[in-house]
């Protein structure tokens, strides 16, 4: 089958749906597309269209709001907190690449610098946890 490239152009519709998946507001989520978009140029690959997307998210929110950790402690606790915070964002980003933009297992796992087999391991785990993660909230 061959894979047809998209450019940054093309990639911008799916850009704009994991922003807000990633972020929750269409606020949030124009602001890190825009922050994306300043970053690549308009010959980047897909690959590192969604390398600079991870990476301004990262920069930008973290995952302060979705671990309810408490930073009291951040100065003893920063490298683990970051770590924790990185892992946490890039198995819900796993997820939504596979789901949204539908990039296969090897192409996530280029884009997040893992091995596959950890990539397989974050989606079947992660696709639980969006899942009853949106169970919770409709019963709410």
């Amino acid at each position: 089958m061959i894979q047809k490239r998209k450019t940054p152009l093309e990639l911008l519709d799916d850009i704009y749906s994991l922003a807000y998946h990633m972020t929750g507001t269409e606020q949030a989520s124009r602001d890190l597309v825009n922050r994306t978009y300043v970053t690549i140029s308009n010959h980047e690959s897909e690959r590192e269209v969604l390398k600079t997307f991870r990476e301004c998210y990262l920069d930008q929110y973290g995952q302060d709001t979705d671990l309810h950790i408490c930073d009291d402690n951040a100065s003893a606790a920063s490298t683990p907190l970051e770590t924790l915070k990185r892992k946490a964002a890039d198995v819900k980003l796993s997820v939504l690449l596979s789901e949204i933009s539908g990039l296969r297992h090897a192409q996530i796992s280029e884009v997040l610098g893992k091995p596959v087999e950890t990539v397989r391991t974050w989606l079947f785990w992660g696709r639980k946890f969006l899942i009853r993660d949106c169970l919770l909230k409709a019963s709410a």
